[in-house]
């Protein structure tokens, strides 16, 4: 009786701290997008199954239709502009940069039929968000056994053409919000040059203006998505990976700062 009794005040409290306390909402918007998520994903495991019978890409699609409405909760916005670049028949390879687990929804927002990730092998393990991306065809791979990530790029490379799918890759290969990007890793060069397809970056422009995990600061922003033309890896050999890496990294830097610039000036840095 004493808890029930308690009940109504705490309610009461949820909102104020909402309003007054910034840490306080950092907390509650990112436990809140973690819980939705996970419910989301149990959402999506039966309706995976009844449509395709287990793993499949085509369970991608369903995914998407799930997670695209969470942007809205946590007042996020995405602009994008390139869709045109995205029009690309067959596979390919998408390459962004990688900030948070909130990349996740602009992967949504963009994400073409028959595209599947490139992801950590821990991600298998994160309960019913992890059976979901199994289920969607995600390709896990062991960061640290360098040999076993090249084998099964080299079999996503295989997949790729035999079943006309695309990938996106990280090539950053960890979380990084720095202000820039970090080296790229060659992993996805690889792949696409193995695999002849072309590349198409996606850049997304700085979470700083609405998000500092440090500073415990998530408030409501705008996210930038900007698709480039895609670069063309027909015709190059094993020869050309670190050359085409280091053209998509300067592209896509280049993009990087300048709608991360645009996005601050328009939006206003996050106040400590």
């Amino acid at each position: 009786m004493d808890v029930l009794w308690m009940m109504p005040p705490l309610l009461l409290l949820v909102p104020l701290l909402l309003w007054t306390s910034s840490t306080f909402v950092f907390y509650f918007k990112k436990c809140f997008y973690v819980a939705w998520m996970m419910f989301l994903a149990l959402v999506a495991i039966p309706l995976c199954i009844l449509k395709s019978g287990g793993r499949d890409i085509e369970n991608m699609r369903i995914i998407r239709s799930l997670v695209r409405h969470v942007k809205y909760f946590l007042g996020l916005r995405f602009e994008v502009s390139g869709w045109e670049h995205l029009q690309t028949e067959g596979p390919y390879v998408i390459i962004s940069n990688h900030q948070s687990s909130l990349d996740v929804l602009g992967l949504m927002e963009i994400l073409p039929d028959r595209c599947t990730m490139i992801a950590k092998k821990e991600l298998i393990y994160a309960g019913t968000v992890g059976l979901t991306c199994w289920l969607g065809g995600i390709v896990f791979i062991n960061r640290k056994k360098t040999s076993d990530a090249k084998s099964v790029m080299a079999d996503a490379a295989k997949t790729m053409l035999d079943e006309q799918i695309r990938l996106w890759v990280f090539p950053e290969g960890t979380r990084n919000q720095r202000g820039d990007l970090l080296p790229f890793k060659k992993g996805a060069f690889h792949l696409a040059v193995q695999a002849q397809v072309p590349i198409i970056p996606v850049v997304f422009s700085s979470y700083s203006n609405f998000y500092l995990r440090k500073e415990k600061q998530f408030k409501s922003g705008t996210i930038r998505l900007n698709i480039l033309p895609k670069i063309e890896t027909k015709g190059m050999t094993m020869d050309d990976v670190s050359s085409v890496c280091d053209k998509s990294f300067d592209v896509m830097r280049s993009a990087f700062l300048s709608i991360s610039s645009s996005v601050t000036q328009s939006n206003g840095p996050v106040r400590h």
